[in-house]
């Protein structure tokens, strides 16, 4: 779990397709550190991914075996996108960027209307889903199931409840990983013991809950793929449908994020009982953010897998997360690093306030 000098936290990693190699840099980052020891990961679709690729590397190496099936997991990412990725970089990007953004985004226009005439089930009937062999190249998950060196929480979305269902170790399997990151306009859903599931961003993008429950450490990192805010109003229709999607994967992070505040704030002004006190959990909140770091993109490049483009939002996160420990890493197991009252409870919250990186 780290050396003695190391302070324990739980990650929560969130969903976001190709950019979820962004939170892959920030993993990176704080296990080449070596001054973060993990409890527990929640994670949901791209972050189920990195946490169970995590899970089975560090039980196998520890912080560089996990470093290592990292890279291998993003690695068959980009040897399964040459053949599926629905929307590529192209090879004029470096000498005519406007151009090659213009064909980008006509690709993936394309196949977005495609996805809104034909579902899965018509366009994919034998349910084929890359993922499910990129995750057999590079995790056993027969050994996965047994992992004691971190406590695994994947969220998924039932689609028939609309709740959000967690799987903890001894539950997960590829299905599972599926399920997490089954986008329904992509893929028929996931069958998993008489019950079927989306994409767990959906209603848990990711759940915090389970982190409060059944975790010691007190301290929760969250590692932001959507970005929370954005300055610029958005005016064409691709800039209005990449924040829908932001505001849309962030909504149940936020109203967990709220809960917490309004908990904390019940606990530091003692309005409960003693006696009832001690049942709540005082949560410490970290946040990793992606607003800059991720703002020149937009939701089509959620769907780009070429090496080159998920090396250099490796790097993005690796550069945020090194500027996040120098200012943060003390407040850990002493106090939040984000203001909750300021940006959940106080009237007003949606003005600019200072803000970690």
């Amino acid at each position: 779990m780290g050396n003695k000098e190391s302070k324990t936290v739980n990650l929560a990693l969130q969903g976001g397709g190709a950019h979820g190699a962004y939170a892959w840099g920030v993993l990176d980052r704080l296990l080449e550190d070596g001054r973060i020891a993990i409890e527990g990961i929640s994670a949901t679709s791209a972050g189920s991914l990195n946490a169970v690729a995590y899970g089975w590397g560090a039980m196998r190496g520890g912080p560089e075996g996990a470093r290592k099936a990292l890279h291998d997991l993003w690695w068959e990412v980009s040897k399964a996108g040459l053949f599926f990725s629905p929307v590529r970089h192209w090879p004029l990007e470096k000498f005519w960027p406007g151009v090659s953004a213009a064909l980008s985004g006509l690709g993936f226009r394309i196949f977005e209307t495609w996805t809104r005439v034909l579902s899965p089930y018509q366009f994919n009937p034998l349910d084929f889903n890359p993922i499910r062999e990129m995750l057999r190249n590079c995790i056993d998950f027969e050994e996965l199931v047994r992992c004691d060196c971190v406590d695994l929480f994947l969220s998924a979305t039932n689609v028939r409840t609309g709740q959000v269902r967690v799987f903890r170790n001894e539950e997960i399997t590829p299905e599972v990983v599926i399920a997490s990151s089954c986008l329904p306009f992509l893929f028929q859903a996931v069958e998993i013991d008489g019950e079927h599931y989306w994409d767990g961003g959906y209603m848990g993008n990711p759940s915090l809950f389970p982190l409060f429950y059944y975790t010691k450490s007190r301290d929760i990192v969250i590692v932001h793929i959507n970005p929370l805010r954005r300055e610029k109003i958005p005016k064409t229709a691709a800039e209005i449908e990449n924040r829908l999607n932001e505001i849309t994967f962030n909504a149940s992070l936020l109203k967990e994020l709220r809960a917490i505040a309004f908990v904390v704030k019940l606990l530091e002004e003692q309005w409960l009982r003693d006696e009832r006190r001690g049942e709540l959990k005082h949560v410490l909140v970290h946040s990793i953010r992606a607003d800059e770091a991720l703002k020149d993109l937009g939701v089509a490049t959620k769907f780009v897998s070429d090496w080159a483009f998920l090396t250099d939002l490796r790097d993005r996160g690796r550069e945020t997360a090194a500027r996040w420990l120098e200012e943060n890493y003390e407040h850990i197991g002493m106090r939040s690093s984000v203001d909750l009252r300021t940006e959940f409870l106080q009237r007003g919250a949606d003005r600019p306030v200072a803000r970690t990186t």
